[in-house]
């Protein structure tokens, strides 16, 4: 993908965020993180053990699997967006979402993106608050889905 200007508004220059990752939900950005953890696919494989031939183990495909992906960032402003919509599953009203991940360089320009197919929120977890603690509460959001693809 080429890189191209992302207007980040007035969260580039808040030096408690410094996010380098946008969340789109369709086409409409949603949230900043700076840290995304868990984006990998891997390839199932069967052992077939061939009867009269036992000198090797037969390895073959079974079906890409993929692991939940993690978005961390730290508590910021008011936008629900994402909260209503794990709060909706947890109600189970499960809606699958084509999700993008977007990284950022230094300057903000975007490097690369990742779309996610039929994603949708499976797990929530709250910072951990502790007085006189000058470090930023840190929330995490972690998605389920069925694959992805760069763009």
């Amino acid at each position: 993908m080429p890189a191209s200007s992302f207007d980040l508004g007035d969260i580039a220059t808040d030096p408690m965020i410094t996010p380098r990752f946008a969340v789109e939900i369709g086409s409409q950005t949603v949230a900043y993180f700076t840290e995304v953890s868990g984006l990998q696919a891997e390839i199932e494989v069967f052992d077939y053990q061939e009867g009269g031939l036992n000198s090797v183990t037969h390895k073959l495909p079974v079906r890409a699997k993929f692991s939940n992906i993690t978005l961390k960032r730290g508590v910021l402003g008011t936008d629900n967006r994402l909260w209503d919509w794990f709060k909706n599953a947890m109600n189970g009203q499960i809606k699958r979402e084509h999700v993008s991940i977007i990284l950022f360089a230094q300057d903000y320009t975007v490097v690369r993106k990742w779309d996610l197919n039929n994603a949708y929120p499976v797990k929530w977890v709250l910072p951990s608050f502790k007085a006189g603690d000058s470090a930023v509460s840190i929330e995490t959001l972690e998605l389920a889905y069925d694959g992805f693809d760069t763009g």
